[in-house]
């Protein structure tokens, strides 16, 4: 994302929606968790408001949680996991896209205990995906 969003807010596409969305991404705050990276210097990287953590701390993301306002927002899958074991995750929202790849990323690699979850609503797209959004409903209950 970070090689990709911030060249879009330099040349813009033409396309609204898209344009919108890298300036909006470009804008807000974002912290980069990752294990090999010293620091995240906006110049290389391209990603203002960008801060480095190089792991996941329940007690400051729960902090984060707790201000007004906003939404925590997790892409990878590595992320993901970690704040699934931490039971961190209040909504899971997962897209359907009408392409089947046969590679790629689990998005659920090494979790262990189940998660039972509950289907919130759908949304579905013109083009074929569907939003899933579920909330996990058996928080503090391991299997």
């Amino acid at each position: 994302m970070e090689s990709y969003w911030p060249t879009i807010v330099k040349n813009p596409t033409g396309n609204k929606p898209m344009d919108e969305f890298a300036v909006l991404i470009d804008n807000i705050s974002k912290i980069v968790f990752s294990r090999t990276l010293k620091n995240v210097d906006p110049i290389i990287i391209g990603w203002r408001n960008t801060e480095l953590k190089n792991e996941v701390i329940k007690e400051e993301v729960l902090e984060l949680k707790q201000q007004a306002g906003t939404n925590i927002l997790a892409g990878s899958p590595s992320l993901i996991v970690a704040l699934t074991q931490l039971e961190l995750i209040d909504e899971y929202q997962l897209s359907v896209q009408p392409t089947i790849l046969g590679t790629g990323l689990p998005l659920f690699k090494n979790i262990t205990d189940s998660v039972n979850l509950k289907l919130l609503k759908t949304k579905t797209f013109g083009c074929g995906a569907v939003t899933l959004y579920y909330e996990p409903t058996n928080k503090g209950v391991h299997s």
